[in-house]
This record gives C-alpha cells, structure tokens and sequence, in this order.
C-alpha cells in the first residue's frame, strides 16, 4: 500500500469515528490538543500523522489506535 492510500485509509477513519461520537472537526481539535486544520488535513489524508498524533486522536474518541489502523479488519 502507498503512503498516500493508507494516509486517506486513516483520514477516513478519523471521519467514520468522529461523525460516529457526533464531533464536528473543531470539537476534535480541542479535545485532542490541534487546530481544525490539523484534523481537516489528516482527515483529507495530506499528512503522514505520526504515532502520538494518533494516540492523542485516538484517546479523544475514546478509542484504541489499532482501531485507526487495522485494515485487515475492514
């Protein structure tokens, strides 16, 4: 897989489990530390999101991080 295809794969993930708790991208953004933009360019899959940026997305959602980046299970 690409960089840019998983990047997007995890973008949309990000999407998929943000809608899902009802979170618009600024409420993400404060909950998790970042700015909208920060969470409008992950979602769009323009950056490579590192490990921490991750972990904090995911502790804001209140999920695991393999939740975010386990393709075998979609």
């Amino acid at each position: 897989m690409k960089k840019t295809d998983l990047n997007k794969k995890i973008g949309q993930r990000i999407i998929d489990q943000r809608t899902k708790r009802g979170f618009t991208q600024a409420d993400l953004a404060r909950a998790c530390g970042k700015d909208r933009q920060a969470i409008e360019k992950l979602e769009s899959g323009k950056v490579n999101p590192t490990l921490y940026t991750l972990y904090e997305i995911a502790k804001a959602l209140d999920i695991s991080i393999t939740s975010l980046v386990d393709f075998k299970a979609s």
